[in-house]
């Protein structure tokens, strides 16, 4: 989905829409009361109050990866939102593909094991007689089917909370302050240009982190015809332009979009015309079929902390 751009503002259609919020917020709070299933290993969740990309997936790729270096054997659980399959599956990257288990669990499996399961109890349980050492859990902050033990409330520091409004009158799932209520810290990505911070508790440890793109292997002297469908495609761009690399033109797409023959197509024509290279995100790569994916580039992001020695102070406190 492409989420509406009154979401981003507040003003007469979403204040008109907020009684709605009421009905939204009942609802949430009345299925995170239901008590939930302990797990017999640690629980990590990369959560956010409202609806569309945070940078979770990024998160949780961090995650899975420092937990590893401690030994604690991680695997990642998700629901696999665009995918069919409600599981409880482990996901095989080549048997699977993004229709059936989602772009994020593709990312993820290419990690640590990963498991995709609508019912976050039965997936847990499942990793755990795997041999999951710790879980790490892409969304599912408002899922009370699982207990977490450590929340990390997920901000991106660009888009803050939207207009601060809950769905259907803005992107808030629940109130920031309940979201933030059940987190042990919050991870700011970015700056905080919308001074999401301020909505926060006092005493809710931050920690803060910057997009650093992936573009090592690109030919920096080239040209690039950049296209992206996830959250914000902008923040891709604006990362890849920063790090030196020449965009001839970009191709926003909504969240999760699959490109079609013809959108292909056009984009193959459009980078052949200025003698560029395509070049996409990971998560837009594995939504393409395998035969489709031969001269387009990508481009991932990896977390730059700025106090790491914090993080994995947090992380130590719910290891063995």
């Amino acid at each position: 989905m492409r989420a509406p751009a009154f979401w981003a503002e507040d003003g007469l259609l979403p204040r008109l829409m907020a009684p709605l919020g009421g009905v939204t917020a009942w609802l949430t709070a009345r299925r995170i009361a239901k008590p939930g299933f302990r797990a017999p290993v640690p629980v990590f969740c990369c959560g956010n109050p409202g609806v569309g990309g945070a940078g979770k997936t990024t998160l949780a790729l961090d995650l899975l990866r420092r937990l590893q270096d401690r030994g604690a054997s991680p695997h990642a659980l998700l629901r696999g939102y665009g995918g069919t399959e409600r599981g409880p599956l482990r996901v095989q990257p080549t048997l699977h593909d993004a229709r059936l288990v989602g772009d994020e669990a593709l990312l993820l499996a290419a990690v640590a094991p990963t498991w995709v399961s609508a019912d976050r109890a039965t997936g847990a349980r499942a990793a755990t007689e795997a041999g999951a050492g710790a879980i790490v859990m892409d969304d599912g902050l408002q899922n009370p089917g699982l207990v977490k033990d450590c929340s990390f409330l997920v901000i991106d520091g660009g888009a803050g909370f939207g207009n601060g409004h809950l769905l259907p009158a803005g992107p808030l799932r629940e109130p920031v302050a309940l979201a933030a209520g059940r987190c042990q810290a919050a991870v700011l990505i970015g700056a905080d240009a919308h001074d999401a911070l301020c909505h926060l508790p006092p005493g809710l440890p931050v920690l803060r982190a910057s997009l650093v793109p992936e573009v090592g292997h690109l030919d920096l002297s080239g040209q690039y015809v950049a296209f992206a469908g996830i959250g914000r495609p902008e923040k891709f761009f604006t990362g890849l332009r920063a790090a030196g690399l020449v965009l001839s033109e970009t191709r926003a797409f909504p969240d999760h979009h699959r490109l079609s023959l013809a959108e292909l197509a056009s984009l193959r024509a459009a980078a052949a015309a200025r003698g560029a290279t395509l070049l996409t995100t990971p998560k837009d790569q594995v939504r393409l079929p395998l035969a489709d994916r031969a001269g387009i580039a990508v481009a991932g992001v990896a977390l730059a902390w700025e106090d790491e020695v914090a993080l994995d102070a947090l992380l130590g406190r719910f290891l063995p």
